[in-house]
């Protein structure tokens, strides 16, 4: 993940000025850096039908289910309810108290599009400067969940459905807390990011299309994964093997190919103050 860091220069603007850019420091690097090497083989935002090895040590009960009970459960219908006997317990704090205290809305930005798209880059740069103004935010990324909540998944289609149906759940949970969660994800099927957006209240979803063309991906990927992919060594791989259904119908759709990385921050920022998420920048 790369270390970005947000220091913007920002005043009130009057009634109908537009935006200034957010700078962004990237290190005297591009705009849009090339993902750095990770030590493990097989990132999650670049899914490839093999699995992230899981850290030495005991497996839960959960991470020892096969992948033949995975696709079970996902015939059954991903996510059904197996626990009885159980109800829900209301908190004495309500979303709207938090976010009372907070001097802010909480919400999910969805980032989602293909590998090398800019999604992890864009998520922690909107996520710099929503911090920078003193709000409470958080970036939930493919690759670091798979370290601990999802190490049990693979990316079969099946696994890839229960990998957005986990996320989108805690997403749920950052958002009754009072926060804004920001997750980057491939999340390539339509039908589950549609299901995360109707776990949550109308406005509290804001889908986030990276609309990079495959080819600036690939020419991003310092991995040769995209290569791998076309030469039939790696299977089940998003944008060449594997199909990305892009939003119909996004909140923000951004070409994080063509556009600078503080301009797609501003975009972001400018429809958050839009939508009253969060206040008009000082």
């Amino acid at each position: 993940m790369e270390d970005l860091s947000h220091s913007p220069v920002r005043g009130r603007r009057g009634a109908g000025e537009p935006r200034a850019p957010v700078a962004v420091k990237m290190d005297n690097r591009s705009a849009w850096p090339p993902p750095p090497r990770r030590t493990h083989p097989m990132p999650s935002d670049s899914p490839t039908g093999q699995a992230i090895p899981a850290p030495a040590g005991t497996l839960s009960d959960t991470a020892k289910a096969s992948n033949a009970d995975r696709a079970t459960s996902a015939a059954e219908g991903t996510g059904a309810a197996k626990a009885t006997n159980i109800v829900w317990h209301h908190s004495t704090v309500s979303r709207a108290a938090r976010q009372h205290q907070r001097g802010h809305r909480s919400a999910i930005l969805w980032f989602t599009g293909l590998s090398g798209a800019g999604k992890s880059t864009l998520a922690n740069a909107v996520n710099s400067a929503l911090f920078e103004q003193g709000l409470a935010c958080y970036v939930l990324d493919g690759d670091n969940v798979r370290h601990g909540l999802c190490k049990d998944l693979g990316f079969s289609d099946a696994d890839r459905e229960e990998n957005i149906r986990r996320i989108g759940e805690v997403a749920k949970l950052f958002v009754d807390a009072g926060v804004v969660a920001l997750t980057a994800f491939v999340s390539p099927f339509k039908a589950d990011r549609d299901r995360v957006r109707a776990l949550v209240e109308p406005g509290d979803f804001i889908e986030i299309h990276c609309a990079a063309d495959l080819d600036i991906c690939e020419r991003r990927d310092t991995k040769g994964l995209y290569a791998r992919a076309r030469a039939g060594e790696i299977k089940d791989f998003t944008g060449i093997s594997s199909p990305y259904e892009a939003p119909d119908n996004p909140e923000l759709r951004i070409d994080t190919g063509s556009h600078g990385l503080d301009s797609c921050v501003t975009r972001v920022l400018a429809h958050l103050e839009g939508a009253g998420i969060i206040p008009q920048a000082d």
